[in-house]
C-alpha cells in the first residue's frame, strides 16, 4: 500500500503543524514489542512534547518513557525513533500504538495494560466491589499496595493539597461519581470558560488512585495541581505552603461551580455530600463604656436578636486558649479538650462573643440539618500583627459512633429518628512550627477497617488509638448507614 506524502496543513491558530500521515497496512505482529520498558512509563505528568513543549499530537516512547510530538518524517518522535533506535510509541490522545519509523499501527492485546494505566475505566460493578475488596495489588516492581491507599508525590510544598485530596478520595459518593467519567462528561460550560478541566483532572486523579492495575504504588498529582494553580490564579501553588482549610473550601466551591451547581442543596455531588444548614442568632451588645451604655435603649430594634439561615460546608470549632502560666509540675502537660466540648458551640444555647472594630455581638449557632459527610475544622492557628501562633491542645475524639444528635435541639433531633451517628473516615493533622510545619493524613480503608497514615509517598498502617493522640486539624465524618 503506497503512503501518500504527509501534507502540511494550517490549524485554527494559523501556525503550520504536521498532519497525521496515513498509516501502512496494520501489522498485528511487531518485532519490537519486547523493547517496551514498563518500569519507565509514567503518565502522571503533563502531556507535552519534551522538545517543542507543544500539547498537540503527543506520543509517548514506550522504551524510554519520554514524550514527543508527531509521527511523520521530520517530527520529534520520528527523529527520536531513528536516532535512539526506539520504535514503539503510544498516542496519548487516541490511545493507539504505532511502530516508527515504519509508521504502522500495532494491535496487540498484550499492550492493554499500558492503555489501562493511562486511562483506568471502572464499571458500576467494579465500583460496588470497592467497598468490599480486601485484595492487595502488585505494582510492576513487586511492591504491594491497596487500591485507594496510595502515596501522592510531593513536588515541593504541596503536602497541604495532598492531604485534602487523600481524604476526599475516601468520601464514597464523591469517589463513585468521579470514577465514572460519563457522570460529568456532558456538563456544558459557557464559551471560553475552561474551569471544567479542574473536574476532569480530579476525576483522572481519583481513577489513578483507585487503579488496581497500576505500574507503581504511588501517583504524582502534577496535572491536578497545574489545574489548581491556574484556576486559583496562583493563590494555591505547589512551591509554597498554604493552609489546607483554605484549599479545601476553595476546591469544593470551585468543583461545585464547574459542575454547574446552584444554591439548591442537590445541584451537585459536592452539595449532596457536604452541605448542611444552621440558624445563627445575633444580638448586638451595648458598648463597654459605662457612659455610652447608659444612653442605649436595649429594647430598640438595633439591640433585638436577629435570626439568619446559613448553609455550611464545614464547621469551625474553637479551641480553648492555652494557659499562659504553668507551675513546675504542670509545665510538661499538654492541655486536652473533649470533642463534644468543642461541638457545644453549635447546640443553639451556647453564646459566643464576636468582636469587631467598633461593635460587639453575641452569637448562637443552631444546626438545623446535618450533611451525609460532616467536615470539622479545628482552629489551631491565630494570627496577630506580628506572628502566627499555634494552639497545641489535643482534642479527645472517638473514631467510631460519634453522635452528633447530642448537639441538636429536640425538634431537629426528632426529624432524624436516631440516624445521627457518624464515623471518622479522614483526619488531617499538622506537625511542627506554625509556618514551617508539615501535614499528614489518616484515612480509613473501609473493607479492611484498617487505618493508614499518609505523608506524601509514605503510607503506613496505624492503630486507631494512635490517631486520637495527634493534633487533629481537619476531620471528615461519615453518617453511619444501617
Amino acid at each position: 500500500m503506497s503512503i501518500k506524502n504527509s501534507q502540511k496543513r494550517k490549524n485554527s491558530e494559523g501556525n503550520g503543524i504536521e498532519s497525521e500521515p496515513p498509516t501502512k497496512t496494520i501489522h498485528i505482529q511487531c518485532p519490537y514489542l519486547d523493547t517496551i520498558n514498563r518500569h519507565v512509563l509514567d503518565f502522571d505528568f503533563e502531556k507535552l512534547c519534551s522538545v517543542s513543549l507543544t500539547r498537540i499530537n503527543v506520543y509517548a516512547c514506550l522504551v524510554c518513557g519520554k514524550y514527543f510530538q508527531g509521527r511523520g518524517t521530520n517530527t520529534h518522535a520520528y527523529t527520536h525513533s531513528v536516532a535512539d533506535d526506539h520504535h514503539v510509541f503510544l498516542n496519548l490522545h487516541t490511545l493507539k500504538f504505532y511502530c516508527l519509523p515504519d509508521n504502522y499501527e500495532v494491535i496487540d492485546s498484550s499492550l492493554n495494560d499500558i492503555k489501562y494505566v493511562l486511562n483506568p475505566i471502572f464499571t458500576p460493578e467494579q465500583i460496588k466491589q470497592l467497598d468490599y475488596n480486601t485484595k492487595m495489588s502488585r505494582a510492576i516492581d513487586g511492591t504491594m499496595y491497596m487500591p485507594g491507599i496510595v502515596g501522592l508525590n510531593n513536588i515541593k510544598a504541596n503536602d497541604y493539597c495532598n492531604v485534602i485530596l487523600q481524604c476526599l478520595c475516601q468520601v464514597r459518593p464523591l469517589r463513585n461519581y468521579f470514577l465514572r467519567e460519563e457522570n460529568y462528561a456532558n456538563v456544558k460550560r459557557p464559551p471560553g470558560d475552561s474551569s471544567f478541566l479542574l473536574v476532569q483532572r480530579f476525576g483522572e486523579l481519583i481513577r489513578k488512585l483507585w487503579n488496581p492495575r497500576a505500574f507503581k504504588a504511588h501517583v504524582s498529582p502534577h496535572e491536578m495541581l497545574q489545574a489548581v494553580v491556574l484556576w486559583s490564579k496562583k493563590r494555591f501553588q505547589f512551591i509554597k505552603q498554604s493552609d489546607p482549610i483554605d484549599f479545601l473550601s476553595w476546591f469544593l466551591n470551585s468543583l461545585h461551580m464547574a459542575l454547574n451547581g446552584t444554591k439548591k442543596p442537590n445541584s451537585s455531588i459536592i452539595y449532596k455530600s457536604f452541605l448542611g444548614h444552621m440558624r445563627i442568632y445575633t444580638r448586638k451588645l451595648p458598648p463597654p463604656d459605662a457612659e455610652e451604655a447608659a444612653k442605649v435603649d436595649l429594647s430598640s430594634e438595633e439591640y433585638s436578636e436577629m435570626i439568619t439561615e446559613s448553609p455550611f460546608m464545614y464547621l469551625t470549632c474553637d479551641l480553648p486558649p492555652t494557659p499562659l502560666f504553668t507551675d513546675e509540675f504542670r509545665e510538661n502537660i499538654i492541655p486536652q479538650v473533649n470533642l463534644y466540648q468543642l461541638l457545644s458551640k453549635f447546640n443553639g444555647q451556647t453564646s459566643k462573643e464576636n468582636k469587631t472594630y467598633k461593635e460587639n455581638f453575641l452569637k448562637r449557632f443552631e444546626i438545623t440539618q446535618l450533611p451525609p459527610y460532616l467536615i470539622l475544622y479545628i482552629k489551631r492557628f491565630t494570627k496577630n500583627t506580628f506572628f502566627v501562633e499555634k494552639n497545641p491542645t489535643v482534642v479527645n475524639f472517638p473514631v467510631k459512633n460519634v453522635d452528633f444528635g447530642d448537639i441538636l435541639t429536640p425538634e431537629v433531633k426528632a426529624k432524624y429518628n436516631g440516624k445521627t451517628v457518624y464515623e471518622l473516615v479522614g483526619n488531617i493533622l499538622h506537625d511542627g512550627m506554625p509556618e514551617k510545619g508539615t501535614y499528614r493524613a489518616h484515612v480509613l480503608h473501609k473493607p479492611t477497617q484498617q487505618w493508614y497514615e499518609m505523608q506524601d509517598l509514605h503510607v503506613t498502617s496505624i492503630l486507631p488509638q494512635m490517631i486520637t493522640l495527634t493534633e487533629a486539624y481537619i476531620q471528615i465524618y461519615e453518617l453511619k448507614q444501617d
